[in-house]
């Protein structure tokens, strides 16, 4: 049977933090540490190994694969922070358009740093 890779965790995010190598992604890591915390109200939890989730919420497939995943999130990833929150609708493409400098893939939004974003948006 498939197990999940990315699960709730109790594993401390400031540690993951404090292990980010780079020094600019470790303070930018922070700084959306404090975006995603203020946004949602959540508390952040790490999810894996290397995700900042805030919330989660349920999801079933069709095929019957089911679990748990963050509302939102992200990961300071070595060569891109990936940022995770909703898919493909209408009101994410809006706003991405004033978003700032980024790169999407399927379910993520990449950035290479948070100056190059509007944290308002």
């Amino acid at each position: 049977m498939y197990e999940l890779k990315t699960q709730e965790t109790e594993n401390s995010v400031i540690e993951f933090i404090e292990m980010v190598a780079s020094p600019k992604k470790r303070e930018d890591a922070y700084r959306l540490l404090d975006i995603f915390t203020e946004a949602t109200g959540y508390k952040a939890k790490m999810w894996g190994s290397s995700i900042i989730g805030f919330g989660s919420y349920h999801y079933k497939y069709q095929s019957g694969h089911e679990g748990d995943a963050p509302l939102v999130g992200f990961s300071p990833r070595k060569s891109k922070i990936s940022l995770y929150f909703a898919t493909g609708d209408e009101k994410r493409e809006a706003l991405l358009k004033n978003f700032g400098k980024h790169t999407t893939g399927k379910a993520c939004v990449y950035i290479n740093k948070v100056a190059d974003i509007d944290e308002n948006v």
